[in-house]
């Protein structure tokens, strides 16, 4: 293995356990900005020995342990090493620095979960909201400030800033590293369930890289998800939460070819879906429907998309589609978190129900959002409705300004694809 192939390796490794790492050291030492240097740190020294020694068999272990040993040379630095022993001795043991930890031991455990607590940490009161859901997504999606700034649409020093300063006031304000409880629990759920949405729809469509996809992001979301539902049953949103991503990750396997192509929804082999993963989710949200009856509420948003995902997960064919409902669901969606996301795609619901006409009104009324000036999906969207109207140039030149937009180079080769059909129509 070149030196080269060993980092993109190492690399790779530290991208899957860099979330355990930091939620585990943020245990120990009860300070999450500390808690993800030490795991940079031990970052770095698996760049300068892994090249020569090899990657060994348990990678997340030793960099757990190389963490562990970093954390109390810091200590005996800052001359804390006596008070800090007592509080640290179940978690680091000085005298036996050699052996090999347990990532594992912990992860099993609902309450005793550590990215859980790491999750509702990052997402404390004494934080902004957006402040909290970029730090969560940093630490426990390991998502970079870019990849989050094009999320939210936003630039990338307003996100760089937000989580040094998140960091900062975490530490500042001693905040404890557990799960709340009770009253506290509620009322802290609402930005637990918007990042965890956000770290699965990340997965679910990579902003950025060579794969359409990091289904280790879309796992993760759903083991929080579950561990969720499981902490709160009678909150609806967490099981709305929960449907959406069971029935969006039954599409996993279809949604790209042998060689990671990208494959459309209305295109996909719908004998690969995922079963199981389908029936959990629609008994999710059953689970919310009726929790939502029982207090006499509205399905809430993340309900309202798990039911949009059931109508697709219903249809045996793609033709089957039941559009009149989406269109409802997205019009009552629209009305209680209004959003020009949320038009768009209720445009493409209403083409799919009324014509592409229909639905490329709606989307030229979107032009002018600030928010869609440089999202790729509007002139994919558009580009696919002035195809289908016969409207090619026009067609062309969305669907190469959409790969203009899109850092994904999957998808950039989708759309460039798409535009070259638009210039050499295939032969009737």
């Amino acid at each position: 293995m070149t030196a080269t192939d060993t980092h993109q390796a190492i690399d790779a490794v530290f991208r899957i356990e860099q979330a355990k790492l930091i939620a585990g050291l943020a245990r120990m030492v009860r300070d999450v900005g500390l808690a993800e240097e030490l795991a940079q740190d031990a970052l770095v020294t698996a760049l300068e020995q892994w090249p020569r020694s090899g990657i060994p068999d348990k990678p997340g272990a030793w960099l757990m342990a190389a963490a562990k040993h970093r954390a109390i040379d810091r200590l005996r630095r800052k001359k804390l090493i006596e008070r800090k022993h007592q509080e640290l001795g179940r978690e680091i043991d000085i005298e036996g620095e050699g052996a090999e930890p347990d990532l594992d031991a912990a992860l099993d455990d609902d309450i005793g979960d550590d990215l859980l607590r790491l999750v509702f940490t990052a997402c404390h009161p004494v934080l902004a909201t957006e402040a909290r859901v970029a730090l969560t997504l940093r630490l426990i999606g390991g998502l970079t400030t870019d990849e989050i700034a094009r999320a939210f649409l936003i630039a990338e020093p307003t996100v760089a800033q937000r989580i040094v300063r998140a960091k900062r006031t975490l530490a500042d304000k001693q905040v404890p590293f557990e799960v709340p409880r009770g009253a506290e629990l509620g009322q802290r759920l609402a930005s637990v369930l918007e990042v965890i949405y956000l770290i699965f729809n990340e997965g679910y469509s990579a902003t950025a890289g060579d794969d359409w996809m990091r289904p280790q992001l879309c796992e993760e979301a759903l083991r929080l998800g579950r561990i969720l539902a499981g902490l709160a049953p009678t909150e609806p949103e967490v099981h709305g939460l929960v449907a959406l991503m069971e029935i969006q990750a039954s599409r996993l396997k279809a949604r790209t070819s042998p060689s990671g192509e990208p494959i459309l929804l209305l295109d996909q082999n719908r004998a690969r879906w995922d079963q199981l993963l389908i029936r959990r989710g629609l008994a999710a949200l059953t689970r919310a429907e009726a929790q939502a009856k029982k207090t006499g509420d509205e399905l809430g948003p993340y309900a309202l998309q798990g039911a949009i995902a059931a109508c697709h997960a219903r249809a045996r064919k793609a033709e089957e589609t039941d559009w009149a409902r989406i269109v409802g669901l997205y019009g009552a969606l629209s009305e209680i978190t209004p959003s020009p996301v949320v038009e768009l795609n209720r445009a493409v619901a209403l083409a799919m129900l009324f014509g592409p006409a229909a639905g490329l009104e709606v989307v030229d009324a979107l032009a002018d959002e600030p928010a869609l000036k440089t999202y790729h999906l509007l002139p994919s969207v558009r580009g696919d409705l002035l195809h289908k109207l016969g409207r090619l140039d026009e067609a062309r030149a969305e669907f190469e300004r959409a790969a203009s937009l899109t850092r994904n180079e999957r998808e950039r080769n989708l759309l460039l694809s798409r535009a070259a059909v638009c210039t050499h129509p295939p032969a009737a």
